[in-house]
């Protein structure tokens, strides 16, 4: 009997993952050969409605801290809460940590206007995400 309890709970506890894995926005597109992780619906980020909207070519000029806004498309997920993000500038690196997407769901094709603050590292630049929206062509 010990034996049926332990199994199920078991099973229990694996397949809840399974089960919520459907819930939120992300995005939905071309994946990068690394395994994509599953995004879950959360509160929104940040928003600044003054932010001066940027160009995805200027992000290596700037400072490291800087708030951006950026308006373009996502248009790969490279692994985990990385993705390719690309505007008529150029491209960028972007994190988008599954809590600020807020039940947006994008594709390549859905233009959307990002928020967040530049992240440099040793040799890698990128913008972390506070806040997504979609928005009109």
């Amino acid at each position: 009997m010990k034996k049926i309890i332990a199994v199920a709970t078991l099973l229990a506890i694996v397949s809840v993952p399974v089960f919520a894995a459907g819930t939120g926005g992300g995005f939905n597109g071309p994946v990068s050969t690394s395994p994509a992780s599953q995004v879950q619906k959360s509160a929104g980020g940040f928003n600044d409605a003054d932010a001066r909207i940027s160009g995805a070519a200027d992000i290596d000029k700037m400072n490291d801290g800087t708030w951006v806004k950026l308006r373009g498309n996502i248009v790969e997920h490279l692994s985990g809460d990385h993705y390719l993000f690309r505007d008529a500038s150029g491209t960028v690196n972007v994190e988008i940590d599954h809590k600020y997407w807020n039940g947006v769901t994008a594709s390549p094709q859905d233009k959307v206007e990002i928020q967040g603050k530049i992240d440099k590292e040793w040799n890698n630049t990128r913008v972390d995400v506070k806040q997504i929206s979609k928005i009109s062509q």
